[in-house]
Protein backbone atom coordinates (compact mmCIF):
# COMPACT_ATOMS: atom_id res chain seq x y z
CA UNK A 1 0.00 0.00 0.00
CA UNK A 2 0.86 3.69 -0.74
CA UNK A 3 0.06 6.75 1.45
CA UNK A 4 -2.36 8.87 -0.94
CA UNK A 5 -1.69 12.18 1.07
CA UNK A 6 1.30 12.30 -1.14
CA UNK A 7 -1.08 12.94 -4.06
CA UNK A 8 -3.49 15.43 -2.44
CA UNK A 9 -3.57 19.03 -4.04
CA UNK A 10 -0.65 18.63 -6.57
CA UNK A 11 -1.03 19.31 -10.02
CA UNK A 12 0.78 16.51 -12.80
CA UNK A 13 2.04 17.86 -15.96
CA UNK A 14 1.26 16.32 -18.87
CA UNK A 15 2.88 16.51 -22.16
CA UNK A 16 0.57 15.84 -24.91
CA UNK A 17 3.18 15.12 -27.73
CA UNK A 18 1.89 16.53 -31.34
CA UNK A 19 4.69 14.82 -33.14
CA UNK A 20 5.65 16.71 -36.22
CA UNK A 21 6.06 15.68 -40.02
CA UNK A 22 8.83 17.20 -42.53
CA UNK A 23 8.17 17.84 -46.16
CA UNK A 24 10.77 16.57 -48.28
CA UNK A 25 11.93 18.98 -51.10
CA UNK A 26 9.80 19.04 -54.62
CA UNK A 27 7.07 16.18 -53.36
CA UNK A 28 5.58 15.04 -55.89
CA UNK A 29 2.21 14.18 -55.98
CA UNK A 30 2.43 10.30 -55.31
CA UNK A 31 4.42 9.89 -52.05
CA UNK A 32 7.74 7.25 -52.98
CA UNK A 33 9.63 4.98 -50.60
CA UNK A 34 12.58 7.35 -50.68
CA UNK A 35 11.07 10.17 -49.18
CA UNK A 36 9.53 7.97 -46.04
CA UNK A 37 13.44 6.90 -45.68
CA UNK A 38 14.45 10.77 -46.06
CA UNK A 39 11.46 11.82 -43.48
CA UNK A 40 12.39 8.88 -41.22
CA UNK A 41 16.35 9.38 -41.28
CA UNK A 42 15.28 13.27 -40.75
CA UNK A 43 13.44 12.88 -37.54
CA UNK A 44 16.04 10.31 -36.24
CA UNK A 45 18.69 12.81 -36.64
CA UNK A 46 17.31 15.81 -35.01
CA UNK A 47 17.59 17.53 -38.11
CA UNK A 48 15.99 20.95 -37.26
CA UNK A 49 17.50 22.68 -40.26
CA UNK A 50 16.17 20.58 -42.37
CA UNK A 51 12.48 21.73 -40.45
CA UNK A 52 13.44 24.99 -41.08
CA UNK A 53 14.14 24.67 -44.64
CA UNK A 54 10.89 22.41 -45.60
CA UNK A 55 8.34 23.75 -43.23
CA UNK A 56 6.06 26.75 -44.64
CA UNK A 57 7.07 29.83 -43.72
CA UNK A 58 4.57 30.69 -41.27
CA UNK A 59 4.68 27.28 -39.38
CA UNK A 60 8.65 27.38 -38.84
CA UNK A 61 8.69 28.72 -35.33
CA UNK A 62 5.87 26.67 -33.85
CA UNK A 63 7.28 23.73 -35.31
CA UNK A 64 11.04 24.20 -34.39
CA UNK A 65 10.16 24.83 -30.94
CA UNK A 66 7.45 21.65 -30.69
CA UNK A 67 10.49 19.52 -32.15
CA UNK A 68 12.61 20.82 -29.69
CA UNK A 69 10.91 20.26 -26.58
CA UNK A 70 10.09 16.43 -27.86
CA UNK A 71 13.85 15.75 -27.93
CA UNK A 72 14.61 17.95 -24.39
CA UNK A 73 11.84 15.70 -22.97
CA UNK A 74 13.39 12.20 -24.57
CA UNK A 75 16.34 12.43 -26.32
CA UNK A 76 16.58 8.81 -26.92
CA UNK A 77 13.00 8.81 -28.87
CA UNK A 78 13.08 6.92 -32.60
CA UNK A 79 10.32 7.51 -35.19
CA UNK A 80 8.75 4.76 -37.30
CA UNK A 81 7.22 5.71 -40.08
CA UNK A 82 4.93 3.93 -42.44
CA UNK A 83 2.48 4.79 -45.41
CA UNK A 84 -1.30 4.03 -45.70
CA UNK A 85 -3.21 3.76 -48.21
CA UNK A 86 -5.74 7.05 -48.53
CA UNK A 87 -9.22 7.02 -49.69
CA UNK A 88 -9.92 10.50 -49.25
CA UNK A 89 -9.04 12.49 -52.60
CA UNK A 90 -5.81 14.53 -52.57
CA UNK A 91 -4.43 13.76 -49.14
CA UNK A 92 -2.16 11.40 -48.06
CA UNK A 93 -2.01 9.63 -44.57
CA UNK A 94 1.22 8.06 -42.71
CA UNK A 95 1.40 6.23 -40.13
CA UNK A 96 3.65 7.11 -37.12
CA UNK A 97 5.18 5.30 -34.23
CA UNK A 98 7.70 7.04 -31.28
CA UNK A 99 9.05 5.22 -28.89
CA UNK A 100 11.37 6.72 -25.94
CA UNK A 101 12.87 6.57 -22.45
CA UNK A 102 14.13 8.47 -20.02
CA UNK A 103 15.57 8.87 -16.58
CA UNK A 104 13.70 11.22 -13.81
CA UNK A 105 14.80 10.34 -9.62
CA UNK A 106 16.36 7.04 -11.26
CA UNK A 107 13.19 5.69 -12.49
CA UNK A 108 12.91 4.72 -16.26
CA UNK A 109 10.03 6.54 -17.97
CA UNK A 110 8.80 4.75 -21.36
CA UNK A 111 6.88 6.64 -24.15
CA UNK A 112 5.00 4.83 -26.54
CA UNK A 113 3.00 7.12 -29.55
CA UNK A 114 0.81 6.34 -32.21
CA UNK A 115 -0.80 8.12 -34.24
CA UNK A 116 -2.09 8.46 -38.14
CA UNK A 117 -1.08 12.07 -39.98
CA UNK A 118 -3.58 13.28 -42.71
CA UNK A 119 -2.27 15.21 -45.48
CA UNK A 120 -2.13 17.57 -48.49
CA UNK A 121 0.98 18.51 -51.15
CA UNK A 122 0.87 21.99 -51.55
CA UNK A 123 3.30 23.27 -54.18
CA UNK A 124 5.68 20.54 -53.62
CA UNK A 125 5.34 20.49 -49.93
CA UNK A 126 3.29 18.75 -47.01
CA UNK A 127 0.46 21.04 -45.63
CA UNK A 128 -3.16 21.07 -43.99
CA UNK A 129 -1.89 18.29 -42.19
CA UNK A 130 -4.13 16.70 -39.55
CA UNK A 131 -3.14 14.36 -37.01
CA UNK A 132 -5.89 11.45 -35.97
CA UNK A 133 -6.20 8.51 -34.05
CA UNK A 134 -3.10 9.59 -31.56
CA UNK A 135 -2.35 7.54 -28.45
CA UNK A 136 0.37 7.71 -26.28
CA UNK A 137 1.44 6.66 -23.02
CA UNK A 138 4.24 7.85 -20.66
CA UNK A 139 5.00 5.65 -17.90
CA UNK A 140 7.35 4.19 -15.28
CA UNK A 141 5.66 0.86 -13.76
CA UNK A 142 8.10 -1.74 -16.12
CA UNK A 143 4.53 -2.44 -17.90
CA UNK A 144 3.72 -4.33 -14.03
CA UNK A 145 0.04 -2.49 -13.76
CA UNK A 146 -1.64 -4.76 -15.95
CA UNK A 147 -4.29 -1.92 -17.76
CA UNK A 148 -6.78 -1.49 -20.25
CA UNK A 149 -7.70 1.46 -22.40
CA UNK A 150 -11.37 1.37 -23.55
CA UNK A 151 -11.62 4.31 -25.58
CA UNK A 152 -13.38 4.86 -28.96
CA UNK A 153 -11.18 6.23 -32.39
CA UNK A 154 -14.84 7.96 -33.32
CA UNK A 155 -18.01 8.72 -32.25
CA UNK A 156 -20.78 10.50 -33.95
CA UNK A 157 -21.65 14.42 -33.16
CA UNK A 158 -23.57 14.70 -30.34
CA UNK A 159 -23.75 11.13 -28.97
CA UNK A 160 -22.95 9.80 -25.69
CA UNK A 161 -19.80 7.85 -25.43
CA UNK A 162 -18.13 5.46 -22.76
CA UNK A 163 -14.22 6.02 -21.38
CA UNK A 164 -13.30 3.19 -18.93
CA UNK A 165 -9.66 2.71 -18.01
CA UNK A 166 -9.85 -0.91 -16.61
CA UNK A 167 -7.15 -1.87 -14.11
CA UNK A 168 -7.64 -5.88 -14.77
CA UNK A 169 -6.22 -7.38 -11.69
CA UNK A 170 -8.53 -7.20 -7.82
CA UNK A 171 -6.94 -4.21 -6.22
CA UNK A 172 -7.73 -5.58 -2.57
CA UNK A 173 -5.84 -3.07 -0.47
CA UNK A 174 -4.40 -1.00 -3.32
CA UNK A 175 -5.19 2.50 -3.62
CA UNK A 176 -5.10 4.09 -6.10
CA UNK A 177 -5.62 7.54 -7.71
CA UNK A 178 -6.08 9.44 -11.19
CA UNK A 179 -8.27 11.79 -13.33
CA UNK A 180 -8.78 12.45 -16.60
CA UNK A 181 -9.99 15.91 -18.46
CA UNK A 182 -10.64 16.80 -22.27
CA UNK A 183 -8.53 19.88 -23.60
CA UNK A 184 -9.02 21.97 -26.55
CA UNK A 185 -6.72 20.20 -29.39
CA UNK A 186 -4.11 23.87 -30.11
CA UNK A 187 -3.99 24.11 -26.42
CA UNK A 188 -0.98 24.30 -24.72
CA UNK A 189 1.03 21.21 -24.35
CA UNK A 190 1.47 20.97 -20.60
CA UNK A 191 -2.03 19.97 -18.97
CA UNK A 192 -2.60 20.08 -15.21
CA UNK A 193 -4.31 17.06 -13.82
CA UNK A 194 -5.05 17.04 -10.00
CA UNK A 195 -5.21 13.45 -8.85
CA UNK A 196 -8.43 12.22 -6.87
CA UNK A 197 -8.53 8.85 -5.16
CA UNK A 198 -10.24 6.33 -7.26
CA UNK A 199 -12.85 4.25 -5.39
CA UNK A 200 -12.73 1.48 -8.39
CA UNK A 201 -10.27 -0.40 -10.56
CA UNK A 202 -9.92 2.67 -13.01
CA UNK A 203 -11.40 5.56 -14.55
CA UNK A 204 -15.11 5.06 -15.73
CA UNK A 205 -16.43 7.83 -17.48
CA UNK A 206 -19.70 8.63 -19.73
CA UNK A 207 -19.40 11.66 -22.11
CA UNK A 208 -20.76 13.65 -24.75
CA UNK A 209 -19.04 14.29 -28.10
CA UNK A 210 -19.48 17.85 -29.16
CA UNK A 211 -21.86 18.79 -31.70
CA UNK A 212 -19.77 19.46 -35.01
CA UNK A 213 -17.25 17.21 -36.42
CA UNK A 214 -13.44 17.88 -35.57
CA UNK A 215 -11.37 16.43 -32.92
CA UNK A 216 -11.49 15.77 -29.05
CA UNK A 217 -8.63 15.05 -27.22
CA UNK A 218 -8.80 13.22 -23.43
CA UNK A 219 -5.64 13.21 -21.12
CA UNK A 220 -5.57 11.29 -18.21
CA UNK A 221 -3.26 9.30 -15.39
CA UNK A 222 -3.37 6.77 -13.19
CA UNK A 223 -0.77 6.55 -9.88
CA UNK A 224 -0.62 3.08 -8.57
CA UNK A 225 1.91 1.58 -6.01
CA UNK A 226 3.74 0.58 -8.99
CA UNK A 227 4.26 3.48 -10.94
CA UNK A 228 2.07 6.09 -12.65
CA UNK A 229 0.79 5.96 -16.33
CA UNK A 230 0.34 9.07 -18.25
CA UNK A 231 -1.76 8.83 -21.56
CA UNK A 232 -3.75 11.15 -24.38
CA UNK A 233 -5.97 9.99 -26.53
CA UNK A 234 -7.72 11.80 -29.96
CA UNK A 235 -11.12 10.53 -30.59
CA UNK A 236 -12.66 11.85 -34.04
CA UNK A 237 -15.99 13.43 -34.24
CA UNK A 238 -17.64 12.79 -37.34
CA UNK A 239 -21.36 13.26 -38.94
CA UNK A 240 -21.76 9.70 -40.06
CA UNK A 241 -20.00 6.63 -39.08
Amino acid sequence: MFNLDLFKNIGVSLYLFIYLIIPYPAITQTLKVEFIRNLESSLNARDLEFLKKNFRNDDNQNIQKQFSKIINDFPESKWKIKKLKSNIPNKDILRIKVSGKKIVNGEIHILESNFDYLFSIVNGKIAEGIIKNLFTTIRNDDKKININFKIPDRVLTGSKYDIDIILNEPLEEVIIAGAIKPHQVNSFFEQEILLEPLVSGGIFKMTRAPSKPGIQIWSGIIAHPEGMITFTKSINIVDEL
